[in-house]
């Protein structure tokens, strides 16, 4: 099959499983929403940090070396499931013993029980992470989508079935408790692999080493990307951490299932096609321009819509999330060109490099941390698009390397899809905030959205974007073999 046939095909039944799976979430969650209380929410983003450090151990690098390395053979799979297992068996033991702790650091006895149940899901996480990347490894994208999707409408219906019961914060626990156990129980149904139970010592030095430098990136990204959450909730309320937390989840729908998605089947077609570097630059620079030209709109109207967006959304009582969902949709512009440079040294297998811009935008993070938590919450979310800034600069230095693509010609790529972005978005700020102001909020959404995308639409046929008629090639299927 061509290339670009497989890609189109990974994209569709990726995009599926991402948007489908992040919409019911997301339904279930603004369902959610109206029923519990902020300071509920709140509860559980107290324990997110520990979740992803938990999760985060676990993904050691090894499933993606499982992927990266076109001569795996069963004994690897094998190998890699069997430290899988074990390893997440032991982080959840270690958890619950630590979780009275965790609820003491932050004055909340119920964190103890919330942890020790939330975080079983840890176990089915690590028993299904082979057969997910060998779905990947193959870019069957297909049966990846006709899991997660029924195990979203199920963890969702018991959670909103707890909520309306009176449950409270428990809803949100066993809705992804069980989203998990039926994740677990579809995946193995589907696979047609299955362990072997050898566990081949060399293999997993083999893997190992590869892997473990991605896998302690990876752990100091989920720490630090959630310390914003243990900062909030240690220094000022649950209530004002479950309106951060509504404002980042809300930012996050698009931004990264647009992004997980794309990087899914780009990451595998890179691997294929990584020798050529001209190729591999050339498909790595129309695939960038695409992901931030469906990207930035989106995030862009939403933010000029906010105040109209979370009170038709989610009621009133989630307004006060409005702004820090505003200035989260700024700094997460840039997300994309982070997570396309940073591909480029897994592709390579330099892991090692990998490790060391980690290391170097952690230093900046807790440094930015200890200077603004003075200014309260918003020089915290203030801080998070600076040092998105920054840390752009810092994952861009090797692409030129690579591939001889260099940041200022990324800038220069990216330029116009930004500045006719802001135009858009800022001619519908302008007329909800002056003209459609006294209307109900569902019709300033509709307007407002026609106007900004509209408005993007227009602008690009009149700048002649290629990325126009790619996503429309990609939307009807049209892409052509080569």
């Amino acid at each position: 099959m061509a290339l670009r046939k497989v890609v189109t095909s990974g994209l569709v039944w990726t995009f599926a499983q991402q948007f489908g799976n992040q919409l019911i979430g997301f339904f279930v969650s603004l369902v959610l929403a109206r029923i519990l209380l902020p300071e509920e929410f709140g509860l559980i983003a107290m324990i997110a940090v520990f979740v992803a450090v938990g999760n985060g151990i676990l993904d050691s690098g090894l499933s993606l070396s499982i992927i990266r390395d076109t001569e795996a053979s069963d004994r690897d799979f094998s190998t890699v499931f069997i430290f899988n297992v074990f390893a997440g068996t032991i982080i959840y033991m270690v958890v619950f013993a630590v979780a009275p702790f965790i609820a003491q650091f932050y004055d909340q006895e119920i964190l103890t029980d919330v942890i020790r149940v939330y975080c079983i899901t840890f176990i089915f996480s690590a028993a299904t992470s082979v057969h997910l990347a060998l779905f990947t490894r193959n870019m069957n994208f297909k049966i990846q989508t006709l899991t997660a999707i029924p195990a979203a409408i199920v963890g969702g219906v018991l959670g909103i079935y707890m909520a309306v019961q009176g449950f409270g914060v428990w809803s949100l626990v066993y809705s992804n408790l069980l989203n998990s156990v039926v994740s677990f129980v579809l995946i193995w149904k589907y696979s047609p692999w299955f362990p072997s139970g050898v566990f081949d010592k060399i293999l997993f030095i083999k893997h190992w080493k590869y892997g473990y430098k991605l896998g302690l990136a990876n752990l100091l990204n989920r720490i630090f990307n959630n310390l914003y959450l243990v900062v909030i909730g240690k220094y000022f309320s649950p209530v004002l951490l479950g309106f951060y937390s509504r404002a980042e989840s809300t930012k996050q729908l698009p931004l990264s299932n647009i992004e997980r998605a794309l990087n899914k089947v780009s990451f595998p077609m890179f691997v294929g096609i990584k020798n050529d570097r001209k190729r591999l630059k050339d498909v790595f620079r129309r695939l960038l321009k695409m992901v931030i030209f469906v990207v930035s709109p989106v995030l862009l109207i939403s933010a000029a819509l906010g105040n109209p967006l979370f009170r038709f959304l989610f009621t009133e009582k989630w307004v006060p999330a409005v702004p820090y969902f505003q200035i989260l949709c700024l700094g997460g512009l840039l997300l994309p060109l982070h997570s396309y440079n940073l591909s480029l040294l897994n592709i390579y297998g330099r892991s090692d490099l990998f490790l060391k811009l980690e290391f170097i935008k952690k230093i900046l993070i807790v440094g930015s941390i200890f200077l603004i938590i003075p200014f309260g919450i918003y020089g915290l979310l203030w801080g998070q698009v600076v040092l998105s800034i920054i840390a752009y600069f810092v994952n861009a230095y090797y692409t030129q390397k690579f591939i001889s693509y260099p940041l200022s010609t990324q800038l220069l790529d990216v330029l116009p899809i930004y500045l006719i972005t802001v135009l858009s978005a800022s001619l519908v700020w302008f007329g909800d905030q002056f003209f459609f102001f006294e209307l109900s909020d569902i019709i300033r959404l509709l307007i407002g959205v026609c106007i900004g995308l509209g408005g993007y639409f227009l602008l690009s046929i009149v700048g002649r974007f290629q990325q126009l008629s790619q996503l429309k090639d990609l939307i009807t299927n049209k892409i052509e073999n080569k």
